[in-house]
């Protein structure tokens, strides 16, 4: 007589249990059974951030580059200086000076549009992005970021951009300095993979290639009417950063149930990846100034972070900064 076989109970790996249950399989792991600490998936714990490692003048071909990497999150941004003469500008443009009008003088690079941002998600970087689609509007937003951040937090004297000659007035005989062209940056970056944190890596890598960026030595060339640049790369001179904006997100995780009108519990996520990123309805991005001041705040998605986990998130944001300036300061070459 044939003995029933034992069922085995139903059991599959936890990849699996995540993708079929993302919110339960992250709240298993923040709201551990035993009592025991909240880790996330990762092993991290709530307000734990990646560490970056930087790599620069990785590119050969242009003026300034760095890889960020954080976590498996990997981001390369390759700057190229071209010249923009003045006389081809549409409109004469009289440039400012700090003395005379500060506030026009900080405006004069983003008028001229000399910062040109540009991101672009590479084929593979994450299971959305297939090949033969166009831009997809997570591209274009971190863009349209990058480009509104660059500008509002004045990381570069415009001096530092103008190409400038004396001239000799001959009604005084006096000597003016005019300013005959401007270098435009062309700041590609290139999301290799994405596993959450985009914009941070993203605007890390920004500030490690500008602060690694040499610009060659440019001379207004009288007779040739024409820029003239010293191909020795020692001629150069290095760009200084007046800022160093650092860039932290946070997700908000909540078990709250809109079907059944049930408030539940909320956890504050730092340096979310992908699979985090997913699942919280709310992200906040700020940036801290180098003396810990705020500079910008983002915040979309829920109204879970009120003025006091706003305090919180500050104060890691704080924390973040003095530890991001200090990778990128040790990235410095020369």
């Amino acid at each position: 007589m044939a003995t029933p076989s034992t069922l085995s109970p139903l059991s599959f790996p936890a990849s699996t249990f995540a993708k079929l249950s993302p919110g339960p399989y992250l709240l298993a792991h923040l709201q551990p059974a035993e009592q025991a600490s909240p880790t996330r998936p990762s092993g991290r714990s709530p307000l734990d951030f990646r560490t970056p490692t930087i790599h620069t003048s990785s590119l050969t071909h242009s003026n300034g580059s760095a890889v960020v990497r954080l976590g498996a999150t990997s981001v390369v941004c390759g700057i190229r200086a071209e010249v923009l003469r003045a006389q081809d500008i549409p409109h004469p443009y009289r440039p400012y000076t700090s003395l005379s009008n500060p506030s026009a003088a900080s405006t004069e690079i983003e008028d001229l549009s000399l910062l040109i941002p540009n991101l672009e998600l590479s084929t593979g970087s994450s299971p959305q992005n297939l090949p033969g689609n166009p831009p997809s509007t997570l591209a274009q937003s971190l863009t349209h970021r990058l480009h509104s951040l660059l500008h509002s937090t004045s990381l570069l004297s415009p001096s530092d951009l103008r190409i400038t000659t004396k001239v000799t007035d001959p009604d005084t005989g006096e000597e003016e300095e005019v300013t005959k062209a401007y270098w435009a940056l062309y700041i590609d970056t290139l999301l290799i993979s994405h596993d959450g944190a985009v914009f941070d890596a993203a605007w890390l890598a920004i500030l490690a290639a500008l602060q690694g960026t040499i610009l060659p030595k440019a001379t207004w060339d009288a007779d040739m009417e024409r820029v003239v640049c010293d191909p020795r790369k020692s001629e150069g001179r290095r760009l200084r950063l007046q800022e160093m904006p650092v860039a932290s997100s946070f997700g908000v995780f909540t078990t709250d149930s809109k079907i059944r009108g049930e408030e539940g519990k909320e956890w504050l996520l730092a340096d979310t990846d992908a699979f985090e990123e997913g699942v919280c309805g709310e992200t906040v991005t700020i940036v801290i100034g180098k003396e810990g001041e705020v500079r910008r705040v983002e915040k979309s998605g829920g109204c879970k972070v009120g003025r006091g986990g706003m305090g919180e998130v500050v104060r890691e944001a704080q924390k973040r900064a003095v530890e991001w300036r200090g990778v990128v300061a040790g990235t410095r070459k020369g």
